[in-house]
């Protein structure tokens, strides 16, 4: 599965917030705690809505929560130059 460019501090958090567990913060924002993991590892972007959750359970603005990384283009071809 690709990973999103989106980036979070959630494990961060967590820790900061008395070491909340997934679970605790999957039912104050209505997921499942799997779903909290795979957010948290990158492989799933929240929707708009749960994302605000999270950042409002930590009393953080959505920009310290979440970033977004563009990756730039790779071209695989590069044409000689002559």
């Amino acid at each position: 599965m690709a990973r999103t460019h989106i980036r979070n501090h959630i494990r961060t958090l967590r820790f900061m917030a008395g070491e909340m567990t997934q679970q605790a913060l999957a039912e104050q924002i209505g997921v499942t705690r799997q779903t909290v993991v795979a957010i948290e590892k990158g492989k799933y972007s929240p929707s708009l809505e749960v994302a605000f959750k999270i950042a409002r359970v930590f009393r953080k603005p959505l920009e310290e929560v979440f970033q977004y990384q563009p990756v730039e283009a790779v071209f695989l071809y590069q044409p000689e130059e002559d």
